[in-house]
């Protein structure tokens, strides 16, 4: 486990609110972060879907993709 000291500059009340909130305990900081990883991965991929979708690239079925994967590792068996 990481431990990070983490010092934050707040407004008073919005300081005071999470307090009352328990937002500034450990668990709750846990909470938000993982949320946080989450939603900007999935915002990631999202925008990798539509920049793929925006080149034209067609999609792969999952047997192409299962096809190249056997050539490739036919290739180095062979090398």
């Amino acid at each position: 486990m990481t431990r990070l000291d983490i010092k934050l500059e707040l407004p008073d009340s919005l300081a005071d609110q999470a307090k009352e909130a328990g937002l500034l305990e450990p668990k709750a900081l846990q909470s938000m972060l993982r949320e946080a990883v989450r939603n900007r991965r999935h915002a990631r991929r999202v925008e990798a879907r539509q920049k793929i979708a925006d080149a034209g690239v067609a999609p792969i079925s999952m047997e192409d993709i299962q096809a190249e994967i056997e050539a490739d590792r036919t290739e180095r068996r062979h090398r």
